[in-house]
């Protein structure tokens, strides 16, 4: 049976146009696009028509950076497949990409199974994974040409985080020397994890326990010294090198600077680094905690370079790094001692909301903001023009956003699964309405329509950026 929908009257905004135009929709992918009131946009009809006057017709969005049920610091991420993509789905995303882990003893393919088993019949909207590569030898290399074949391609190492993910300079030149082969593209935590262990340890001997000093000893320089070395790592490689959830305007300056160079570089940011700042680490009674993510949130004067960066595309991706914790029972274990709070933010379901406020704020376009949020992480990880955009031929996930609707971020009305808001309080204009994946309503005006098992397990193809 061939089912229909057609969306009317919105502006259809992409990363290449704005377009008034009437959208159909057939078998769960986009079939046309006609200027609203022609004849063949007239001549349409559907099971399901959506009235989007005065909206946004936008692709779904693309969140490539997630960490659902993550073990980390001795407890999980709070966030399962099912409650994660159903937030997801709230905050207009319809495709995320999680990271599966090798732990260290452990093949490639045992981590991903593992994965695999979490996710699959869970998920309200589409997922792909990338492999958290943390024990490089010769096995997991030819692992690593395998899983390329099989769609996951893409490589996360770690210079932070000794003894647990952490990668060596040697090790990490061998798994960009593959890639540079398979065709994977290498994703790097840049930062100096063995520098900052020590300032860890020589802080907490001073007594400096607060969550605060966690942004005080990993220093902007030790990830914009980190950034460096992979860059130069990836170049001795041969490598194309993709640099995650970039906080610091000196590790930006090293991006800019191997970009300006014609390398195949490209840089993350999340929103937390665009919109909080260390103000927030300090925050008192142990409240700072809920802020503790590496890399960590930085003196707000870092905030305008990463804006000028995403403008110029020094930076081309704002993904979340959504890695909840409870502050009740999981952020609070690391009372007493910073480096026991487990690491990572919940925002999977701001991420959209926030980028259309930076449009409202003058800080990026609307075309912009489609491109990062959007077409340049589906094109960076191999699933443009299926995810990312509004074409015949693509998926049909498409948001129907009402630009004018306001607002306020809280944990009492989230959908994470998770105790407090990063952004609690925050004012904000602009909100997800309806939501379709691959042309099914997950979100039908403001109310969750979606289930557990519709969302279905994405392989990408190589980095769409490279020759």
């Amino acid at each position: 049976m061939s089912s229909r929908t057609l969306i009317r009257g919105g502006l259809v905004i992409t990363a290449a146009d704005e377009i008034h135009a009437d959208v159909l929709i057939e078998d769960g992918r986009i079939a046309a696009l006609a200027a609203g009131g022609s004849p063949a946009a007239e001549a349409w009809t559907a099971e399901r028509t959506i009235d989007a006057t005065g909206k946004y017709v936008i692709p779904g969005g693309v969140d490539v950076h997630t960490h659902m049920e993550l073990p980390f610091g001795g407890t999980f991420a709070s966030d399962t497949f099912e409650t994660g993509t159903r937030a997801a789905a709230w905050g207009g995303t319809t495709t995320i990409v999680d990271f599966a882990v090798q732990s260290v003893g452990h093949t490639l393919r045992e981590g991903l199974d593992a994965w695999h088993a979490k996710a699959e019949g869970n998920c309200a909207i589409d997922y792909g994974f990338h492999m958290i590569v943390s024990d490089v030898h010769q096995e997991t290399l030819k692992e690593m040409d395998l899983l390329v074949e099989e769609g996951v391609t893409s490589f996360k190492q770690f210079m932070a985080y000794p003894g647990v993910f952490y990668s060596d300079d040697g090790q990490i030149l061998r798994a960009m020397q593959r890639s540079a082969e398979n065709g994977g593209l290498i994703m790097m935590h840049a930062e100096n994890g063995i520098a900052i262990d020590v300032l860890v340890e020589q802080a907490l001997a001073r007594g400096e326990t607060d969550p605060r000093y966690h942004g005080e000893v990993r220093k902007a320089l030790l990830e914009a010294e980190a950034t460096h070395r992979a860059i130069k790592l990836a170049q001795v490689a041969g490598a194309p090198l993709y640099v995650v959830h970039v906080s610091a305007m000196e590790a930006v300056a090293e991006l800019a600077r191997a970009r300006d160079e014609g390398l195949n570089v490209f840089g993350e940011t999340c929103p937390q680094y665009l919109f909080l700042s260390t103000d927030n680490l300090a925050e008192p009674d142990f409240e700072g905690a809920k802020y503790v993510c590496s890399t960590p949130l930085r003196p707000r004067q870092h905030q305008a370079k990463l804006w000028q960066g995403l403008r110029t595309n020094d930076l081309q991706v704002v993904s979340t790094d959504h890695c909840p914790f409870c502050f009740v029972g999981q952020k609070e274990l690391g009372r007493g001692d910073f480096s026991k709070i487990p690491n990572g933010l919940p925002g999977v379901e701001n991420r959209m909301d926030l980028l259309h406020q930076a449009v409202v704020d003058g800080h990026i376009s609307r075309r912009r903001w489609i491109e990062i949020a959007c077409a340049t992480p589906a094109r960076m990880f191999g699933m443009y023009p299926k995810k990312g955009t509004i074409a015949p031929g693509a998926d049909a996930d498409v948001v129907v956003y009402d630009p004018h609707a306001e607002q306020t971020l809280s944990a009492e009305t989230h959908h994470m699964n998770v105790d407090y808001s990063a952004y609690e309080g925050k004012r904000i204009t602009g909100r997800v309405e309806t939501v379709l994946s691959r042309g099914e309503p997950v979100i039908t005006e403001r109310e969750f329509t979606g289930r557990a098992g519709h969302g279905v397990y994405t392989p990408r193809s190589t980095c769409q950026y490279l020759n």
